[in-house]
């Protein structure tokens, strides 16, 4: 009876890792190389847990089998050796902040300057990126590079100016906004991101990137896409009754086609 259940114990363990390893759900490709950085970190992260799991459970299959009898009452307290038990509470602290702290250059890169790999290049692409309720809205500088000013006088939907751009202002006459976001490949791309009402969260699952929108807040990511090919953004933040709906794409064009799209879109301006 106790080798049928350490049995059980150790097949229940083995196939719950096989589950992960060769189960079905897996992230969908990585398309940048910081997205596989944080893929490798997640896969040591879960090799790391799986063994520690692993052999949790076929110690504890071992003990059942081992010491385990019918029947068997407590005959009293067991001595316990201090310094067994302050070797693996040690073990476990620096087991979880040493992955913290591999895992901290990847997750800080996206977000802050001093943290990228490479110095910024002049020609990075800076798109606004403003959520709100159930929509999300892009906003390109223009031929000027520049963003134009907006003030919340001038926000008025039914009118295409959502964001409320004072297009009477020189920089603000060439501004570009659009609900789908479109980006060059192999380029360097920065997200500024506001929220017009409530938290939203900005996340495109092959890029790996993902951010709260919080109102009164601007918030920056940072990604270089290396595969063309059109990719959801999701809003991941409960936001509202339509949250459900609240979704746009980015398209990774090559560059001729993206300059070719931004073209296009500052005709419907004239």
């Amino acid at each position: 009876m106790r080798l049928l259940l350490a049995l059980i114990i150790w097949l229940l363990a083995i196939a719950s890792v096989l589950l992960f390893v060769v189960g079905p759900w897996q992230p969908p490709p990585a398309i940048s190389e910081l997205a596989r950085r944080i893929d490798a970190q997640i896969n040591l992260t879960f090799a790391l847990a799986g063994f520690i799991f692993l052999a949790a459970q076929m110690a504890l299959g071992y003990a059942v089998f081992r010491f385990g009898k019918a029947n068997a009452r407590p005959t009293g307290g067991s001595a316990v050796s201090d310094r067994l038990e302050m070797l693996w509470t040690t073990g476990g602290v620096v087991l979880f902040v040493g992955l913290a702290l591999l895992g901290y250059s990847a997750w800080a890169e996206a977000r802050f300057e001093v943290f990228q790999n490479e110095p910024a290049s002049e020609n990075r692409l800076v798109v606004e990126v403003v959520g709100q309720q159930f929509v999300w809205n892009m906003r390109y500088a223009g031929a000027d590079g520049v963003f134009g000013p907006t003030d919340v006088k001038m926000v008025d939907d039914a009118l295409g100016n959502p964001l409320g751009i004072d297009r009477d202002h020189p920089y603000g006459a060439d501004d570009i906004v659009v609900p789908r976001m479109a980006v060059p490949v192999n380029s360097e791309v920065e997200l500024i991101l506001k929220s017009k009402d409530v938290l939203h969260n900005f996340f495109v699952p092959e890029l790996r990137i993902k951010l709260d929108t919080v109102p009164g807040l601007e918030q920056r990511l940072r990604f270089k896409p290396e595969v063309t090919g059109t990719y959801e953004i999701a809003c991941s933040e409960l936001c509202g009754l339509g949250h459900y709906r609240m979704r746009s794409f980015v398209e990774v064009l090559e560059p001729e086609v993206f300059e070719a799209w931004l073209v296009e879109q500052a005709l419907y301006l004239e």
